[in-house]
């Protein structure tokens, strides 16, 4: 139960004023870009969940002899990528095949899956060591895959939205995949199927949408609510494994029936929606010491993997077993929620925004004058 996954190159896996009407600005990662239009509320919402993203991967070697730490991995699973995939969905709205949404979708999403995925891949054949481990684009290692799977999610944008009911239709293009182990894992197909949901439902979500979670009712409701969750959570530690949150394999490829796939599916999209819905009501609206730190995202989200990667192959929580200790499961939760604030932080960008955000206009051929 809440094992590490198996040692293969599919490791456990581990975005901008929102416009009062009209289509949405272009389209933003998980993270990128800067200016004064920018809506404090959503910078928030992303440095915070990335701070989850970065605890969460640091308690998965905790996992397996603490059952608080089991809880509140399985709590986090269940809310900070698909909070993560609401958001960009939210601000995908205005993609369309425009050239310069072309082109940013390949300087923001393409270049820096293609630069991490093979510095990821060249890190762990001296980590692990695997000096054998090739480098493959078309299989994601550890968190590059939702930059691939946003890559696709965008492009299918425009599709999206001319269908009369995407929502239900992303649903249950979820659910078949989740009963389809013949799909493969090229491109971590599963997760961009069974995440679809997520960034469909973004697509069609409106400012008001967001406000309403604002309101006083839904903070105070929000509180119980993640109660209940982690009460649940630590019920479910010793009964189910928390690999059905990561959306990675079919129900058939983790030996359960075709029909638990659908139930789960469902159950879990249900679940990570209302622990989202909390999740955002509890965000800040106003500007905040962090709120800068939500334009750097992607570079958190990025770099902290090659940190919490290479504490594992030290082997650090083997030779120190105080970290699984209660005093030590806060040490690790702390110091890495005090890295990834450093990877999202201006002087991180700015050194590192060839890589991440390369301009590379002289990639592209200029527009004729007057389009």
């Amino acid at each position: 139960m809440l094992s590490a996954a198996p040692t293969s190159r599919r490791v456990l896996p581990p975005t901008a004023r929102a416009p009062d009407r009209g289509p949405a600005p272009a389209p933003e990662t998980i993270g990128t870009g800067g200016g004064s239009g920018r809506d404090a509320f959503f910078d928030n919402a992303k440095y915070l969940a990335i701070v989850l993203v970065a605890m969460g991967h640091s308690w998965e070697p905790l996992t397996g002899q603490s059952r608080t730490a089991g809880a509140l991995y399985m709590t986090v699973y269940a809310f900070h990528m698909p909070a993560f995939i609401v958001i960009s969905g939210y601000f995908s709205r205005g993609f369309d095949l425009r050239p310069d949404r072309l082109r940013r979708l390949v300087t923001g999403i393409v270049v820096p899956y293609v630069v991490f995925e093979t510095a990821y891949t060249l890190f762990a054949r001296r980590a692990v060591p695997d000096p054998d481990m090739p480098v493959s684009l078309l299989d994601p290692w550890y968190l590059t895959w939702f930059l691939a799977a946003l890559f696709v999610w965008r492009l299918t944008t425009p599709l999206w939205r001319i269908v009369r009911w995407p929502v239900p239709l992303a649903l249950a293009v979820a659910v078949l995949a989740s009963v389809s182990p013949e799909i493969g894992h090229d491109l971590d197909m599963q997760r961009l199927l069974q995440f679809l949901p997520f960034f469909v439902l973004g697509l069609n979500l409106r400012p008001e949408h967001f406000a309403l979670l604002r309101r006083r009712g839904v903070r105070i409701a929000a509180v119980p609510v993640f109660a209940c969750a982690l009460a649940l959570a630590y019920w479910a530690v010793p009964r189910m494994t928390a690999t059905w949150f990561y959306h990675r394999e079919s129900a058939q490829e983790l030996g359960a029936p075709w029909w638990a796939g659908v139930v789960m599916t469902l159950a879990l999209f249900g679940c990570s929606l209302v622990l989202v819905a909390c999740f955002l009501a509890w965000v800040p609206a106003r500007r905040t010491w962090f709120t800068v730190l939500g334009a750097g995202t992607l570079y958190g989200y990025l770099l902290h993997g090659f940190l919490t990667k290479g504490a594992r192959f030290a082997g650090w929580f083997e030779d120190h077993p105080w970290l699984h200790s209660p005093p030590g499961e806060i040490a690790v939760s702390l110091t890495a929620a005090a890295a990834v604030t450093a990877l999202c932080t201006p002087p991180v960008r700015r050194a590192l925004r060839c890589v991440v955000e390369p301009r590379m206009a002289w990639a592209f051929r200029k527009e004729p004058a007057g389009r």
